[in-house]
């Protein structure tokens, strides 16, 4: 009895341990409000007292197996226009102020206390969006592709317009979200749906639905399912008008002043409630965040993030065909272009129609069209842009898809390469026996991709072939490639093998080792075996081993590198990683690593090794003063780098906070080749000053390109979804800090649902 009465209430307690850790496919019952619901975190309607609850969420970090320190509670209603959420979040709010990074909106997930719902309306476990409210009521919003299975299917550059309040009380935090139907897309059935919470100053994030530490608690294969009592809204046709106007005053370095206004708008048409129709004339982007620059001493080009609102809905059917080195759609080539010195210019559109979402229960379609104007400062024509996709689910989650991407340039003569020199549009080409230099007149991208997922999140994957047509080569313009990834518990692996023919060709891709190789095929696989260690310091290590390599067409080997690594994340939001990587490169091409400073390039055919270590450590996010530090030493070339870099960041919580961010390069080549030192310093200051009023003054010093630049954005949110922006931007050359060029924008958006 000593023995058996203890493991009796063992296994009775684990047994209620197992009742309270919710399912997938739990459900959660909505029923229609019978009277207003008035958003005041009282929660005193008689429709959230008879609501049924969502509750009992269980830990998914730093560990899976207990409930969280506080508690969390979920309820959901509806009326003809808005979808109502209601969160009760426990808490010791009298001994204990929670984690609030800034006012600002769309919040660093990982960084702000925070409670949300993630949202299937499609219930294909594959698309859909979330929205979240801080404890001090600060909002943020965005899509989610790929059923949440990876950090990079979150994107929070989508807006929207709905509404919010929070109480705070001493145990806890009450909210009240109030969602339009007309600003989601949704099909009439079940939902899948979850919530998740991010306690931060206590490093745990829980979840309605239990899901092991191995999986994104928001991803959909731990999503509970709705049961509609009332017939969910039809939402029919919306229709949303965002026009804009701007005013903006410039000057360059010739002492040259120029002021001129602009007017615009974007539209949003629901054509069905999984379709919608995104329109813009004229647009304006002035107002969107700047690149943080990097120094690149890669051959290869660094792909930027879109944050345009324009491209930014179910725009993973557009953007994630193919490889991440090999896309054939890469909307940053629509309006952007790089100049000499590499910074980002416009190229002024003249409209855009996009046409994304679902039609039925197994379809989605995806159709854009886009027309630029002539810009012959950049050497561009007239241009436009079509691309068409569409995608069939298969299985549980898995999709098959077929892409096509169209650039035709307008108003060309057959030479006129004198008035438009862009390099992009000049290609060579055998006339007659001869090799001539003409214009890229149209540019086009065909294929079919199969995207694998399993409902489990344990498998994905990725195949494609995709076939660029134009007027210079009908051989050897192929990519493709194959992805397969298992991921669980203690185990994950990676292994993947792509190709690209020489004549392969995407000018509205990204396609950087084109630019390095004539034609390539390549493989990498990697090896993750992550442990969750019982200890009061650590919450998990995950060492690793990598081997990658590069090969041109004959076969001849130009990379590999094989690196071991080891990663550690600590309980108190700390993490730490070393890495030790084995480079060898046979250089296809001359190539110049420490260009511009360079005295001697490196000639193609040239063989180099060279062994790296990398040590990086980021501190604890939660204090006001945090900080994160990276050091890279060892070879690089036929010389040495040592490399050093981090950010120092202060929080005045919640009103803002100021960080530096420095990185740099010490690189020593033999004599003739030179040396040379960069140094990238980006000081940032964002305040905000309430829930509504933001400034963000953010300052960059890149002496590789000579460049200074100063970016300062005032933006005032004076109703949802509409703004009023101050952005003053200023270019100096770094060694004088003479001014090279200035602009002051002064820009007024406002949304109008008709």
């Amino acid at each position: 009895m000593r023995w058996f009465i203890p493991l009796l209430l063992a296994l009775l307690f684990a047994d209620v341990s197992a009742q309270i850790k919710n399912a997938p496919g739990k459900e959660l019952r909505i029923k229609k409000a019978t009277g207003p619901i008035v958003l005041d975190g009282a929660l005193t309607e008689a429709d959230w007292q008879t609501a049924d609850v969502a509750k009992d969420f269980f830990m998914n970090f730093p560990t899976d197996s207990l409930p969280p320190a506080f508690q969390s509670e979920a309820r959901l209603t509806f009326d003809d226009h808005h979808l109502y959420i209601s969160f009760v979040a426990y808490d010791d709010l009298d001994t204990s102020p929670n984690i609030i990074q800034s006012l600002r909106r769309d919040i660093d997930w990982e960084g702000n206390d925070n409670i949300g719902i993630y949202l299937d309306p499609y219930d294909d476990y594959t698309n859909g969006f979330y929205f979240t409210i801080t404890p001090m009521g600060v909002q943020s919003e965005g899509i989610i592709s790929n059923g949440g299975t990876n950090d990079d299917a979150f994107n929070d550059s989508w807006d929207n317009k709905w509404f919010s309040s929070v109480a705070r009380l001493g145990d806890r935090w009450v909210a009240e979200l109030s969602i339009p139907f007309k600003s989601f897309r949704y099909n009439q059935k079940p939902w899948n749906i979850t919530f998740v919470r991010n306690d931060v100053k206590r490093n745990q994030v829980s979840s309605w639905i239990a899901t092991p530490v191995a999986y994104i608690p928001a991803s959909f294969s731990y999503a509970g399912k709705t049961v509609w009592e009332d017939q969910v809204p039809h939402a029919g046709m919306n229709v949303s008008l965002i026009p804009y106007v701007t005013l903006t005053t410039a000057r360059d370095d010739d002492g040259q002043a120029s002021a001129q206004s602009q007017v615009g708008f974007d539209a949003k048409v629901g054509l069905t409630p999984a379709l919608n129709l995104d329109l813009t004339v004229n647009p304006d982007f002035s107002n969107v965040e700047v690149d943080r620059q990097i120094i690149n001493l890669t051959r290869f080009e660094f792909g930027f993030p879109e944050r345009r609102q324009f491209f930014l809905e179910n725009s993973d059917l557009f953007a994630q065909q193919g490889f991440p080195d090999s896309r054939p759609f890469f909307s940053r080539r629509l309006g952007l272009i790089s100049d000499s010195s590499g910074a980002t210019r416009q190229v002024p559109i003249s409209y855009g129609a996009r046409l994304s979402g679902k039609i039925g229960s197994d379809w989605r379609v995806g159709l854009l069209n886009l027309q630029t104007r002539e810009k012959s400062a950049l050497g561009l024509p007239a241009q436009n842009y079509t691309v068409g996709v569409i995608q069939r689910q298969v299985f549980s989650r898995s999709n098959i898809g077929l892409v096509f991407v169209n650039k035709q340039s307008l108003g060309l003569g057959e030479y006129d390469s004198t008035r438009f020199y862009n390099p992009s549009l000049l290609r060579k080409k055998v006339v007659q026996g001869r090799e001539v230099t003409r214009l890229n007149r149209y540019n086009r991208v065909i294929g079919a991709d199969f995207n694998l997922f399993t409902k489990s999140n344990r498998w994905n994957g990725d195949f494609y072939y995709h076939r660029s047509l134009d007027d210079f080569a009908t051989t050897k313009n192929y990519s493709y490639g194959a992805f397969l990834g298992y991921f669980s518990r203690n185990l994950n692996v990676f292994v993947g093998q792509n190709g690209v023919g020489k004549n392969y060709n995407a000018e509205v891709g990204f396609v950087p080792s084109l630019a390095v190789y004539p034609g390539y095929h390549g493989g990498f696989v990697r090896v993750e075996t992550p442990i969750f260690p019982n200890s009061k310091k650590i919450a998990r290590m995950a060492p690793s081993v990598e081997a990658n390599y590069t090969a041109l067409p004959d076969g001849t080997l130009t990379d590999y590198a094989i690196s071991g690594g080891y990663d550690i994340n600590f309980k108190n939001t700390a993490q730490f990683s070393a890495n030790y990587t084995d480079v060898f490169q046979r250089l296809p091409e001359e190539f110049n690593p420490i260009f511009p400073a360079g005295d001697s390039a490196l000639l193609a055919g040239q063989q180099f090794g060279w062994r790296e270590f990398n040590l990086q450590y980021n501190s604890d996010t939660r204090k006001l003063f945090n900080f994160s530090l990276n050091s890279t030493l060892g070879g690089f070339y036929n010389g040495r780098r040592g490399s050093v870099g981090g950010t120092l960041s202060y929080r005045y919580q919640p009103f803002g906070s100021f960080s530096v961010t420095v990185d740099y390069n010490d690189i020593r080549l033999p004599e003739t080749y030179g040396s040379a030192t960069f140094l990238l310093v980006q000081p940032r200051l964002d305040l905000t000053f309430t829930d509504k009023l933001f400034l963000t003054t953010f300052l960059q010093y890149n002496d590789r390109f000579n460049n200074v630049n100063l970016n300062a954005r005032f933006q005032w949110r004076f109703k949802p979804a509409s703004d009023f922006f101050v952005v003053y931007t200023e270019n100096y050359l770094s060694e004088t800090f003479t001014s090279k060029n200035r602009a002051l924008v002064l820009k007024l958006t406002y949304w109008f649902n008709l």
